[in-house]
């Protein structure tokens, strides 16, 4: 892209970055995933939420770093992940269905992964990397910990449920820990990720960098709120205390196997033992977080050199 002229290599610039900004659900234009997200099942879903939107990022992180190194449109990335921040922790703190909450913490926490690139440094790009494969693990086991709440509730709307801690302490144990973990509580991985791009912030300073670190502790703190709702109210509280209401539309539309499980309280336990399975991963992650984070450095150093990344993949002489 050297060669390119500087109009049109910032009109290709642009036009990718928006491409793949849709990919990865950055403000504004992740409007079409909060809508989507919880209305397929869980496991699905699961799934699109754990790799879907970090195909985005990952394309985001390429481009930037081997076609356009340098940082040209730096400033677009650091305001596109401010709003992010903003817009999808509100969006998450104002809703009262379990899935539809995760969508948004989901908007809202690909913010720390844009932040990081935007940075366009070896601390800011081992952050993000870091924080990548932290999230693919925590929202998948957060989805499907939804799914079985769904399972065994009959609902994902936090003013219907209660009492599911008594009722299936096995649901609590498999909600409760990936939960913090994406509140970022220490020592657990989602404060290290969260610490360490902060720290990439706070070492390149500047008033919009300051900026996006203020709004990355205030989006931590209500995502924080945003989970203890989730846990007081569907949890926590009694079932006695739970509003009787009418199910609404989308209860109806629950399917025969859904109504089957809510009736006699089983939960499938190949469903079940995956969850276990990605929160056991989930904690693995922060007794490796040493390891791991300083490969994501190794990674942020050759993806900024990109010369070993061009050898790899285009052997032969230069």
């Amino acid at each position: 892209m050297d060669d390119v002229p500087d109009g049109t290599r910032t009109t290709i610039h642009l036009v990718l970055l928006v491409a793949f900004g849709i990919k990865a659900a950055v403000f504004p234009l992740s409007t079409w995933l909060p809508d989507s997200y919880p209305t397929a099942a869980a496991p699905v879903t699961a799934v699109f939420a754990g790799l879907l939107t970090k195909v985005g990022v990952y394309a985001i992180i390429r481009t930037e770093t081997l076609l356009f190194p340098g940082g040209e449109l730096r400033t677009v990335l650091l305001v596109g992940a401010l709003l992010t921040m903003v817009v999808g922790v509100l969006g998450a703190v104002a809703q009262s269905d379990i899935k539809r909450m995760l969508s948004f913490t989901l908007v809202s926490h690909i913010c720390y992964m844009i932040f990081g690139v935007g940075l366009a440094s070896v601390a800011g790009l081992a952050g993000s990397v870091f924080y990548v494969a932290h999230h693919i693990v925590i929202q998948t086991a957060l989805f499907l910990a939804t799914g079985l709440i769904e399972r065994r509730g009959g609902s994902t709307n936090i003013n219907r449920l209660g009492g599911l801690a008594a009722a299936s302490p096995v649901l609590a144990v498999v909600f409760f820990p990936p939960a913090m973990n994406l509140g970022g509580i220490p020592p657990l991985s989602g404060f290290i990720g969260k610490l360490g791009l902060l720290q990439a912030g706070a070492q390149q300073g500047g008033p919009l960098v300051w900026t996006v670190v203020g709004a990355g502790v205030v989006t931590s703190l209500l995502t924080l709120y945003a989970i203890a709702k989730v846990w007081g109210k569907a949890f926590w509280r009694p079932v006695e205390q739970a509003p009787q209401q009418e199910p609404s539309p989308a209860d109806h539309a629950t399917s025969g196997a859904l109504l089957i499980d809510q009736r006699t309280g089983t939960l499938p336990r190949t469903m079940v033992a995956a969850t276990i399975g990605l929160v056991a991963v989930s904690l693995s992650l922060t007794v490796v977080a040493g390891p791991l984070y300083g490969y994501a450095e190794r990674a942020a150093t050759d993806l900024l050199a990109r010369t070993p990344y061009v050898t790899a993949a285009l052997p032969g002489p230069a």
